[in-house]
């Protein structure tokens, strides 16, 4: 049979990044007149985007890669192709250990997947994706790769050094976005205020924010990892300059304990760390901070334990997550061995999401009152469930309101929020 005449699948594990390489594989695959299916019931070729980031995500790729072989060896795939992290960090592994796999690339080799399947990548293309997301909101990916020297993080084994996207590049990506009915562009990167530095000398993220803020159509603007270390502070007025971007920055602290801080080679200190934290709340009231954390990391101790948990009290994030150390290969904390037993990792990640989860309550009830937007995402037991410009998909609060006439998936609307828990906030649809 003919490749263009097999139906394909693309499964994408990992983070939105995956997401957007996927987006721009699948619109690829249309223009060269492949035949695409959302279901590998359906599929003769399966192409399995990976990551490899942590332990727990490495399982994941590798069960999704067996379950996809076994299928080619029962007759119902005839090819099973494999991209993205693992296949960066563990190729001649991969091809070790599961040699029906028909082919392997990695995180930049879109053009081989193309020419693999005898199609030719389109280079007039670049910055298309057909969006897998909902489609009132989507990533944009604004550079590739990390210069950070993050002793626990193996994203620049898999990604490379960081590349920033030219903004011309970017303007246009998020404009057929926006045509395409966005109201929603979620600005990530492996480090997005380290964007400008590699292409223009200097550090661009606050000016792109305010390009970005022009684009028609668009409503909400939000912002994710945003690295802690030599944050460009000017960033902050654009905020106050342009409403639609959502008061809301994701920024990993990954630890608050000093010496924990320096064996990570984070190049912050606590002090430095709270103090970025309360300007960014006073030039920018009402912002709502996320972080993530890694508990269990080789030489973190029960003091630094209550430290990061102090300091949690102390600062009072908006939304936080926590991770438990994952040790990786040809990382720079690898050689500090993994001590701590995973029991005890779990342990610590309860006892400060325990801690969170009586900050959240009381920072989500101090909402009680006051009227926001909100984009409507389902519905689930007879209510509408959405988020406010507080929230990110997937990941933060929901909020619930009572069905409206009118009103539809993907529609933003001015609510009241009437109540609350943990993490969810309950509201009605208010017309002023």
């Amino acid at each position: 049979m003919n490749t263009k005449q097999q139906k394909i699948n693309i499964i994408t594990l990992g983070c939105a990044k995956n997401t957007v390489d996927s987006e721009a594989l699948y619109s690829q695959l249309l223009h060269n007149d492949f035949s695409l299916t959302e279901k590998i019931e359906e599929a003769d070729i399966a192409i399995i985007n990976t990551c490899g980031f942590i332990d727990a995500a490495k399982r994941q790729s590798v069960d999704t890669i067996l379950a996809a072989v076994e299928r080619k060896t029962s007759g119902q795939l005839n090819k099973v192709y494999v991209m993205g992290c693992l296949v960066e960090r563990y190729k001649n592994d991969l091809q070790k250990e599961i040699p029906e796999i028909d082919n392997f690339f990695g995180t930049n080799e879109l053009p081989n997947i193309l020419e693999s399947l005898g199609g030719k990548y389109k280079y007039e293309l670049l910055g298309e994706r057909a969006v897998s997301t909902p489609n009132y909101f989507s990533y944009l990916k604004i550079s590739e790769g990390c210069d950070n020297p993050c002793s626990f993080c193996a994203i620049p084994l898999m990604r490379g050094k960081h590349k920033t996207k030219p903004v011309e590049q970017v303007m246009d990506e998020a404009v057929r976005l926006a045509k395409k009915g966005v109201k929603e562009l979620i600005v990530i990167g492996q480090d997005t205020t380290y964007y400008g530095l590699y292409l223009y000398g200097e550090r661009k993220l606050a000016s792109l924010l305010t390009s970005l803020a022009t684009v028609k159509g668009l409503e909400w603007i939000r912002l994710m990892y945003a690295f802690p270390s030599k944050f460009p502070t000017d960033v902050l007025q654009s905020f106050n300059d342009n409403p639609k971007i959502c008061r809301y920055i994701d920024m990993p602290i990954q630890h608050a304990a000093d010496n924990v801080l320096k064996s990570m080679r984070r190049g912050i200190t606590r002090r430095t760390t709270e103090q970025l934290i309360g300007r960014i709340r006073t030039s920018v009231p009402d912002i709502a901070l996320r972080t993530t954390l890694i508990v269990g990391y080789p030489n973190e101790t029960e003091a630094d334990v209550e430290e990061l948990v102090q300091f949690i009290k102390d600062v009072r994030f908006d939304r936080l997550g926590v991770f438990t150390y994952s040790q990786e290969d040809d990382t720079a904390a690898y050689g500090l061995g993994d001590p701590i037993p995973e029991e005890e990792k779990e342990r610590r990640k309860e006892y400060v999401m325990e801690v969170q989860r009586a900050i959240s309550l009381e920072k989500n009830e101090s909402r009680i009152g006051m009227k926001t937007r909100a984009v409507i995402e389902r519905i689930e037991d007879g209510n509408f469930v959405g988020r406010t410009e507080w929230d990110a998909p997937e990941i933060d609060n929901e909020v619930f309101l009572p069905l409206s006439a009118g009103v539809h998936i993907g529609d933003m609307v001015k609510m009241s929020v009437t109540d609350a828990t943990e993490y969810d906030l309950y509201g009605e649809i208010v017309n002023t």
